[in-house]
């Protein structure tokens, strides 16, 4: 089995540059290291769903479901057959083992970050205090997400449809799992997920009860004032947006969730950090303003150059405990967890190993 196992891995990594080596026309560097990113990112996510099981298994129930959400957003050949089909991604379903069937428990939509990014176990510790809670957990892996191979990579629309391949996640558990109660479910994310939690809850305030939104890209517009061209070129490939923010600044001030807060109905809470390296402070400051304006009612804090950065509070350290309990008292106060944690002693000892938790 041993053997079987490392051929098949190396059937994964070596076969592109096999199939590569038959053509007669001459290949790029580029093509090759292209087709072998995406062969790695298909191996890693095998291993971190294994790895899923075995750092939650002890507490929960880890599934993952075929589901489907709007069609392409880009179709070359719309009239081309099965061109028109809705777009179909996997979710992570996470229930913790303690839960009675015949009862009604909250449910978090937790969409992970990152302009081309996966729900791996980055997030175990979040999610074991979550579980510990009794919430039930579901993590899309939206349109764009890594591990699925280039062609859904290719299918990224960032700030768009992604938004509604959430959406149908948290429709999905609430229409076909009984022990989800439609009237608490609450939606959480940080980056882009704090973004996708924005618009989730500004596009469909119906769905949800409640969201934290922990430094979440806010305006794609000055985003691309301060990223580099290479950043900026995941935006303006063909397969995405096909466009510069230069050259379609309405597209972008259509995706950011700043030029939408007059939609704000939902109750939120928004994190962010000054010393943030990735989604630069003044994005979210941007945010809050917009908010302010529009005379909404929301929580905020502004960290003060807390150490981790733009992970401030997703890490294992107390400043991060403590913000993430402020987080969970947040989420509770609307969706009444059986189980809420209400202390950085109660996250430890929901999180880290028995003999850490004092």
């Amino acid at each position: 089995m041993r053997n079987y196992i490392l051929w098949a891995i190396s059937a994964m990594i070596f076969l592109p540059f096999s199939l590569f080596a038959q053509q007669t026309d001459p290949v790029s560097n580029t093509a090759i290291n292209e087709v072998l990113q995406h062969r790695l990112d298909e191996l890693q996510k095998k291993v971190d769903d294994l790895l899923w099981h075995e750092r939650l298994g002890d507490i929960a129930y880890v599934d993952k479901i075929f589901i489907y959400g709007p069609p392409p957003a880009n179709i070359p050949n719309p009239d081309a057959k099965g061109a028109q089909n809705p777009l179909k991604f996997y979710s992570y379903v996470l229930v913790p083992k303690t839960i009675d069937p015949a009862k009604k428990y909250p449910l978090i939509v937790l969409p992970h970050g990152g302009v081309h990014g996966d729900f791996d176990t980055y997030y175990t510790h979040i999610v074991r205090e979550l579980i510990a809670q009794q919430y039930i957990v579901v993590a899309p892996e939206y349109r764009g997400s890594t591990g699925y191979g280039k062609s859904f990579y290719e299918q990224i629309d960032y700030g768009g449809l992604e938004n509604e391949d959430v959406l149908a996640s948290r429709n999905h558990m609430v229409e076909h799992y009984d022990f989800v109660d439609k009237n608490r479910v609450g939606i959480m994310g940080w980056s882009h997920g704090g973004m996708i939690a924005l618009m989730n809850i500004f596009f469909h305030p119906e769905a949800y009860e409640v969201a934290f939104a922990g430094v979440p890209v806010s305006d794609l517009i000055a985003r691309m004032g301060y990223m580099t061209q290479d950043y900026r070129d995941l935006y303006e490939a063909e397969h995405h947006i096909g466009q510069s923010a230069h050259e379609n600044v309405a597209e972008y001030r259509r995706r950011s969730p700043v030029w939408h807060a007059e939609k704000l109905e939902t109750p939120l809470l928004i994190h962010t950090n000054t010393n943030d390296d990735d989604v630069n402070v003044l994005e979210v400051e941007h945010l809050i303003r917009a908010l302010k304006a529009e005379d909404k009612t929301f929580d905020y804090e502004i960290y003060q150059n807390i150490p981790g950065g733009h992970s401030f509070d997703r890490i294992d350290t107390p400043q991060a405990w403590g913000a993430r309990v402020k987080i969970y008292k947040h989420l509770a106060k609307y969706l009444k967890p059986e189980k809420p944690i209400n202390s950085v002693k109660q996250l430890k000892q929901a999180a880290y190993l028995p003999f850490f938790a004092d």
